[in-house]
């Protein structure tokens, strides 16, 4: 009677793992084979010379180590020129390749631009 008991517990866990690995096949074959450029971030930042860093290197860090690997692109805007937040995007961007700076023209010429994209 136990083994019986046993076995079927064994059975139940079994078929329970064969068919979560069928859905995790599924749902990797249906969402990761998109052909997609990636995901474009952008950040406007306007007086945020302590925290920009932190935040970008936050973001950074979930990108380079797997936890976002849809994004391709962050593009760093400046609404200020004149502040400290610049210079530090600017040492970012030297740092990292994902990092693009952008004034906010350049920001809102790419934004209106994804409407003729399709």
């Amino acid at each position: 009677m136990f083994n019986y008991i046993l076995n079927g517990i064994l059975w139940v866990l079994a078929l329970y793992g064969l068919f979560e690995i069928i859905k995790t096949i599924i749902y990797t074959y249906t969402y990761t084979n998109l052909k997609s450029d990636g995901i474009y971030v952008i950040i406007a930042a306007k007086n945020q010379e302590r925290k920009i860093e932190g935040f970008l290197r936050s973001l950074l860090f979930r990108i380079i180590y797997g936890k976002e690997e849809n994004i391709k692109d962050i593009i760093a805007v400046d609404l200020n020129s004149t502040d400290e937040t610049e210079k530090i995007l600017e040492k970012l961007s030297k740092d990292y390749d994902e990092i693009k700076i952008a004034n906010w023209r350049e920001c809102k010429e790419l934004i209106d631009s994804i409407d003729n994209i399709k």
